[in-house]
């Protein structure tokens, strides 16, 4: 089938089966023929504030029906989505919305007065009658998350448009039913979700990722594929064995997991749990200029590896002074997939070169059999006396006690040398400072050792694995 408008795959579904539930949250369910019918609605709302083809709209949404339906309908107008956290600071926000000139935004309200704050309920009124399909030329714009810097808008270069028949990727099963449980504002959620919606997928959306409602999603709505961060991950295997035992998951073919270095205890007992074909790992950015993929046999035979490249991908590994390195060298990861640019940024400049090898910035190396490794993030990469330290390695020693949830350490610069502050997410224990030094001094080199400890009992990541090392910076030795 050829390529088709997104909205238009939607009301396909809607003429087809119109009675089929297609998104299902806490509180309610919603047919492919309601779906339709409310984006409509929207659509015709839009329109009348003035959105055309290509404008871009904010969408700051909580998970739920609510978003999907705000997607379509701006899909339908042939306008752009442009997811954003919710949560986001005004200065930030403000400097977004004067990036990327938004026409109107959903949910929170905008900062600048041009932009006009829409919301379902104001289309009641509206009629119902079939509008003419449109498409963007940009079928999503998000933001960065923040973690590494000042918050950028990742236009797609692709348009609104898709094959419902064809894969998706290698990885995304044609026909499913899908539990979402991290931030749909968030390019990951978001991407699968959609792309899914328009292969055939149900969707089942949660407010948020917790660990005892994920098990019971998968048991009573019969979830067969699911995406997960490694925080979410950790905090799945957190709950007792035993618990976790008298789940039946049988529906469930296979977990999706990316959007950060996942722990290897926290990878094993995963694969343990569910088994290595259900387990699959894939390396992306927002910006999908490349990917890789490694399944779960494939990782116990290279643990540690995010997997070889895909789609079309290839891979090198250059040093500092940008020549290209040998196996086994750790230096910056370029990926290339084809000469056309699938993003452009609005708000930064991309690194990426004339003949289309880009980076976004991770260090990493490559194995004898082409096996990529990621390290850190080049911009979190620590020097202390003549040492490299990686961050996500201090975090992962303090991470493999068994009584903390999670950690982040972040390099803050000193008069004379760069201090290593970590904070510990301790949970619900009465793990001590004390008690955590002593823990990571046995096993950690002296250049990774930190100079503070913060102990803290909420989460220290997004349900999306996102952090804003910024804002954890100089607790000080202190419970937060």
């Amino acid at each position: 089938m050829a390529r088709r408008p997104i909205s238009a795959v939607i009301a396909d579904r809607a003429r087809r089966a119109p009675d089929e539930i297609l998104v299902r949250e806490r509180s309610g369910t919603a047919t492919a023929a309601e779906l339709d019918i409310r984006a409509t609605r929207v659509a015709r709302l839009l329109i009348q504030h003035g959105a055309r083809r290509d404008d871009r709209v904010i969408i700051s949404l909580p998970n739920g029906i609510g978003f999907v339906v705000a997607c379509i309908a701006i899909w339908r107008v042939g306008a752009t989505p442009m997811p954003l956290d919710p949560s986001l600071a005004d200065d930030e926000r403000s400097t977004i919305e004067q990036l990327a000139q938004p026409v109107a935004a959903f949910g929170r309200a905008p900062i600048h007065t041009g932009i006009v704050h829409v919301s379902e309920a104001q289309s009641q009124s509206m009629s119902t009658a079939r509008l003419v399909d449109r498409w963007s030329r940009c079928w999503k714009a998000p933001t960065s998350s923040g973690s590494t810097g000042r918050p950028k808008v990742i236009a797609s270069t692709a348009p609104a448009l898709v094959d419902p028949d064809a894969p998706v990727a290698p990885f995304v099963p044609h026909r499913a039913t899908q539990l979402v449980s991290s931030p749909m504002w968030h390019s990951t959620a978001f991407t699968y979700a959609f792309r899914g919606l328009t292969a055939g997928h149900r969707l089942v959306i949660e407010p948020s990722f917790d660990p005892m409602a994920f098990l019971d999603c998968i048991e009573r709505h019969r979830v067969s594929w699911a995406v997960l961060s490694p925080p979410s991950i950790r905090r799945l295997l957190r709950l007792p064995h035993e618990v976790r035992e008298r789940r039946d998951i049988t529906a469930l073919d296979s977990i999706l997991h990316l959007g950060g270095r996942c722990p290897e205890p926290d990878k094993r007992a995963l694969i343990e749990w569910l088994g290595a074909d259900r387990v699959v790992e894939v390396y992306a950015g927002s910006e999908s200029n490349g990917l890789t993929m490694i399944r779960g046999d494939d990782w116990l035979e290279h643990p540690g590896s995010v997997g070889r490249p895909i789609g079309g991908t290839e891979i090198r590994i250059e040093s500092d002074d940008g020549a290209v390195v040998g196996a086994g060298v750790p230096g910056t990861i370029w990926m290339r997939r084809g000469i056309r640019s699938s993003y452009r940024y609005v708000g930064a400049t991309s690194r990426r070169t004339t003949d289309g090898w880009d980076t976004l910035g991770d260090i990493g190396y490559l194995d004898d059999d082409g096996y990529l490794t990621v390290l850190d993030r080049e911009a979190d990469t620590i020097h202390r006396g003549g040492t490299t330290v990686y961050p996500a390695d201090v975090e992962q020693t303090f991470e493999s006690h068994p009584l903390v949830r999670g950690a982040v350490a972040v390099g803050e610069d000193a008069a004379d040398a760069t201090s290593l502050t970590v904070v510990v997410d301790i949970a619900d224990s009465t793990l001590t400072v004390d008690e955590l030094s002593r823990f990571a001094t046995r096993r950690l080199a002296p250049a990774a050792r930190p100079d503070r400890i913060c102990v803290t009992r909420r989460q220290l990541r997004n349900d999306a694995g996102k952090i804003r090392r910024r804002a954890v910076a100089g607790c000080g030795r202190r419970i937060i």
